[in-house]
């Protein structure tokens, strides 16, 4: 079976865990979805950019305890777009949800990483369940100021444009590029990650939903909501994250009725691939309060 994100010459064996991974066509999207374990079950939501591949790892780990699912975000990875205009954090959370239904999942827990965490608390809000949501880095901030209201417009000229897109397709695709953009994260992850993250980033189909989702995602609606969420959460923070500053996670936990917040130091954004069992214990522990 052909991926998208390898090209024609490679197949999905080559990604991490393929032999767990199958297609599900839930409108309007064709969905890439990883599972394995026996148990409660865990859905892993990936940040954006990010893809299944992200939680390797950590998916090992929990599978010894949990059934454990991982998705790749629609426009990510090997989720076929089925929509240009449903990238928003609203839609995307009820077109997983359908999915959730679609599949009958009975989900234990969230494990969710960056915007994911938005997308994990939007649909456990809607659920009105006491699920709990464990998060790694939850960006759950909008950028402020003036970044705040450019950096949309321009993700979204971008992801119009062909031409541009091609061309920050063509420079991520350079030597030492991907390098230089993990360096901006914080974390030093290994060369396998970063092999898999070329291999995404010279994906047009994954850069094309990354831009939509970034022209699209809107936090305004979820922070003004923050105090009337209850879901019980715990965001682990990595004390070197360059993307997400840890004091804005402070500020999203302070303004929540169900939030801790844990702190770890010499990790960076990318902690659950830096150290996966750190995360699959801190879950652990989780499920067991």
């Amino acid at each position: 079976m052909a991926s998208d994100i390898m090209g024609v010459a490679e197949t999905l064996t080559a990604w991490p865990h393929a032999d767990h991974s199958r297609f599900v066509d839930v409108r309007p999207h064709r969905w890439h979805v990883q599972e394995m374990g026996k148990g409660d079950t865990i859905l892993l939501l990936h940040g954006a950019s990010g893809s299944t591949h992200s939680w390797r790892d950590v998916m090992t780990d929990l599978s010894k305890d949990f059934h454990v699912i991982a998705i790749d975000l629609p426009g990510h990875g090997q989720t076929k777009l089925g929509s240009r205009q449903r990238s928003s954090l609203p839609l995307m959370a009820q077109d997983v949800q359908s999915l959730i239904d679609h599949e009958g999942w009975n989900i234990k827990a969230i494990l969710a990483h960056s915007a994911g965490a938005a997308l994990g608390l939007r649909i456990l809000q809607a659920a009105k369940r006491n699920t709990p949501l464990i998060a790694v880095n939850p960006a759950l901030s909008p950028f402020k100021g003036l970044a705040g209201v450019l950096f949309p417009i321009a993700a979204r000229v971008v992801a119009l444009s062909p031409v541009m897109a091609k061309m920050i397709k063509r420079r991520m695709a350079g030597p030492g590029q991907v390098v230089s953009m993990m360096e901006t994260t914080g974390s030093k992850i290994s060369p396998e990650g970063l092999n898999l993250y070329a291999k995404l980033f010279r994906s047009d189909a994954h850069l094309d939903g990354t831009l939509l989702m970034m022209a699209q995602w809107k936090l305004d609606g979820l922070v003004s909501d923050l105090a009337k969420i209850n879901v019980p959460c715990t965001f682990l923070v990595g004390e070197n994250d360059k993307a997400v500053p840890p004091s804005s996670v402070r500020d999203s936990a302070r303004k929540m009725p169900n939030a801790t917040v844990e702190v770890f130091s010499g990790y960076g954004h990318l902690m659950h691939e830096e150290d996966p069992k750190l995360v699959a214990d801190q879950l652990r522990a989780v499920l067991r309060k």
